[in-house]
Protein backbone atom coordinates (compact mmCIF):
# COMPACT_ATOMS: atom_id res chain seq x y z
CA UNK A 1 0.00 0.00 0.00
CA UNK A 2 1.66 3.45 -0.95
CA UNK A 3 2.12 6.11 1.53
CA UNK A 4 0.03 9.00 1.01
CA UNK A 5 0.60 11.99 -0.76
CA UNK A 6 2.46 14.44 1.54
CA UNK A 7 1.18 18.42 1.46
CA UNK A 8 3.48 20.38 -0.68
CA UNK A 9 4.06 24.01 0.37
CA UNK A 10 3.08 26.80 -1.80
CA UNK A 11 4.06 30.43 -1.67
CA UNK A 12 2.77 31.70 -5.35
CA UNK A 13 -0.40 31.69 -7.27
CA UNK A 14 -0.86 32.69 -10.40
CA UNK A 15 -3.19 35.47 -11.58
CA UNK A 16 -3.80 34.01 -14.76
CA UNK A 17 -4.42 29.87 -14.85
CA UNK A 18 -4.66 29.18 -18.38
CA UNK A 19 -2.82 29.50 -21.22
CA UNK A 20 -3.87 28.59 -24.86
CA UNK A 21 -1.92 28.58 -28.25
CA UNK A 22 -2.63 31.10 -30.45
CA UNK A 23 -4.76 30.78 -33.91
CA UNK A 24 -6.30 27.76 -32.69
CA UNK A 25 -9.79 26.98 -32.64
CA UNK A 26 -10.92 26.46 -29.56
CA UNK A 27 -12.77 22.96 -30.05
CA UNK A 28 -9.44 21.97 -31.35
CA UNK A 29 -7.40 22.19 -28.14
CA UNK A 30 -6.44 19.72 -26.18
CA UNK A 31 -5.42 21.02 -22.56
CA UNK A 32 -2.58 19.56 -19.98
CA UNK A 33 -3.26 20.34 -16.44
CA UNK A 34 -0.15 21.85 -14.52
CA UNK A 35 -1.09 21.00 -10.71
CA UNK A 36 -0.34 24.42 -8.22
CA UNK A 37 3.01 22.72 -7.17
CA UNK A 38 4.70 22.03 -10.47
CA UNK A 39 4.10 25.27 -11.14
CA UNK A 40 5.75 26.26 -7.61
CA UNK A 41 9.38 23.80 -8.44
CA UNK A 42 9.13 25.31 -11.95
CA UNK A 43 9.45 28.87 -10.27
CA UNK A 44 11.57 27.96 -7.72
CA UNK A 45 14.36 25.80 -9.92
CA UNK A 46 14.05 27.76 -12.79
CA UNK A 47 13.28 31.85 -11.93
CA UNK A 48 14.68 31.82 -8.56
CA UNK A 49 17.29 29.84 -9.39
CA UNK A 50 17.37 27.94 -6.36
CA UNK A 51 19.57 24.60 -6.08
CA UNK A 52 17.13 21.00 -5.66
CA UNK A 53 18.14 21.52 -1.82
CA UNK A 54 16.85 24.73 -1.39
CA UNK A 55 13.63 24.33 -3.59
CA UNK A 56 12.59 21.14 -1.51
CA UNK A 57 13.29 22.33 1.65
CA UNK A 58 10.59 25.49 0.16
CA UNK A 59 7.74 23.08 -0.64
CA UNK A 60 8.52 20.99 2.81
CA UNK A 61 9.41 17.45 0.42
CA UNK A 62 12.32 15.16 -0.04
CA UNK A 63 14.80 15.85 -2.69
CA UNK A 64 13.54 12.97 -4.56
CA UNK A 65 10.33 14.15 -4.13
CA UNK A 66 10.84 17.67 -5.89
CA UNK A 67 12.98 16.04 -8.56
CA UNK A 68 9.67 14.17 -9.53
CA UNK A 69 7.40 17.05 -9.67
CA UNK A 70 9.87 19.11 -11.60
CA UNK A 71 10.24 16.48 -14.07
CA UNK A 72 6.83 16.16 -14.55
CA UNK A 73 5.82 19.82 -14.32
CA UNK A 74 8.82 20.48 -17.28
CA UNK A 75 7.72 17.09 -19.14
CA UNK A 76 3.97 18.91 -18.98
CA UNK A 77 5.05 22.45 -20.17
CA UNK A 78 7.54 20.82 -23.45
CA UNK A 79 4.22 19.04 -24.54
CA UNK A 80 2.09 21.68 -24.54
CA UNK A 81 4.49 23.66 -26.37
CA UNK A 82 5.53 21.33 -28.57
CA UNK A 83 2.48 19.85 -29.56
CA UNK A 84 0.09 22.98 -29.70
CA UNK A 85 -1.91 21.95 -26.31
CA UNK A 86 -3.53 24.57 -24.00
CA UNK A 87 -1.96 24.85 -20.24
CA UNK A 88 -4.26 24.82 -17.19
CA UNK A 89 -3.16 25.69 -13.71
CA UNK A 90 -5.46 23.67 -11.64
CA UNK A 91 -5.40 21.36 -8.17
CA UNK A 92 -2.60 19.16 -6.28
CA UNK A 93 -1.68 18.64 -2.91
CA UNK A 94 -0.65 22.05 -1.69
CA UNK A 95 -0.69 24.25 1.58
CA UNK A 96 0.48 27.58 1.96
CA UNK A 97 1.36 29.63 4.68
CA UNK A 98 -0.83 32.48 3.85
CA UNK A 99 -4.25 32.99 4.79
CA UNK A 100 -7.08 35.51 4.65
CA UNK A 101 -7.29 37.31 8.18
CA UNK A 102 -10.57 39.48 9.14
CA UNK A 103 -10.17 42.72 11.35
CA UNK A 104 -13.01 42.80 13.98
CA UNK A 105 -12.91 46.61 13.95
CA UNK A 106 -13.27 47.87 10.50
CA UNK A 107 -14.27 44.00 8.80
CA UNK A 108 -11.56 44.57 6.31
CA UNK A 109 -10.55 40.98 4.82
CA UNK A 110 -6.91 40.51 3.86
CA UNK A 111 -4.25 38.27 2.79
CA UNK A 112 -1.30 37.74 4.87
CA UNK A 113 2.28 35.73 5.04
CA UNK A 114 1.47 34.12 8.92
CA UNK A 115 5.43 33.20 9.38
CA UNK A 116 6.39 36.65 8.51
CA UNK A 117 3.73 39.14 8.48
CA UNK A 118 2.15 40.95 11.63
CA UNK A 119 -1.19 40.42 12.17
CA UNK A 120 -2.29 43.77 12.90
CA UNK A 121 -5.28 45.07 10.19
CA UNK A 122 -3.48 46.91 6.83
CA UNK A 123 -6.63 49.48 6.72
CA UNK A 124 -7.15 50.48 11.05
CA UNK A 125 -3.80 48.98 12.21
CA UNK A 126 -6.26 46.90 14.59
CA UNK A 127 -4.93 44.06 16.71
CA UNK A 128 -8.20 42.22 16.44
CA UNK A 129 -7.65 39.99 13.81
CA UNK A 130 -8.75 36.95 13.24
CA UNK A 131 -7.83 34.01 10.47
CA UNK A 132 -11.27 34.11 8.20
CA UNK A 133 -10.85 30.29 7.88
CA UNK A 134 -12.96 30.23 11.39
CA UNK A 135 -14.91 32.25 9.58
CA UNK A 136 -15.91 30.53 6.75
CA UNK A 137 -13.70 32.88 4.32
CA UNK A 138 -10.80 30.87 4.23
CA UNK A 139 -11.33 27.74 3.02
CA UNK A 140 -9.41 27.85 -0.33
CA UNK A 141 -6.08 29.13 1.33
CA UNK A 142 -6.01 27.77 4.87
CA UNK A 143 -7.76 24.23 4.91
CA UNK A 144 -6.40 21.79 2.85
CA UNK A 145 -9.91 21.57 0.09
CA UNK A 146 -7.82 22.79 -3.05
CA UNK A 147 -7.06 19.21 -3.88
CA UNK A 148 -8.24 17.75 -7.48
Amino acid sequence: MPRPTKFRRVEFFPNDNYFVPWGKPKCEIEEIVLKVEELEAIRLKDIKELNQEECAEKMKVSRPTFQNIIDSARKKVAMALTEGKAIRISGGYYTTNHCKFKCMDCGEVYEINYEHDKLACPSCGSKKVMCSKKTGFCRRWCNRENLT
